[in-house]
């Protein structure tokens, strides 16, 4: 029965083509790209507020990430409060804080 269907064979892959550095370098530049386009400005940006978190001081005028202005009355080592009003003072985290504001921002507020 063998004359009705051909016999199949393997074929022989690539011909004398093994993988080399081209597929390893198709492979390294997306990562490359994400690094620095994603990666390294996020770290930037952590380090930069890991900073800011530790040089918080009694008097900063500061925003958390929530959106609350205050100055901070006092620095704990994880809790800071902040007054946002003359009689009312909250808690938040310290790494709560979003930014620092210039001094006088409550004033105008």
């Amino acid at each position: 029965m063998s004359f009705f269907i051909a016999d199949a064979y393997a074929q022989g892959g690539l011909a004398g083509q093994e993988p080399g550095m081209s597929g390893f370098l198709i492979m390294l530049i997306p990562i490359g790209v994400l690094w620095f386009l994603m990666i390294r400005p996020q770290m930037k940006r952590q380090k930069e507020h890991t900073k800011m978190v530790e040089a918080l001081a009694k008097g900063d005028e500061v925003v958390t990430s929530g959106g609350i202005l205050g100055r901070i009355t006092e620095v704990g080592d994880s809790f800071v409060k902040l007054e946002i009003s003359e009689s009312l003072e909250v808690k938040a985290q310290r790494q709560a804080i979003a930014a620092v504001m210039p001094k006088g921002t409550i004033q105008g507020a």
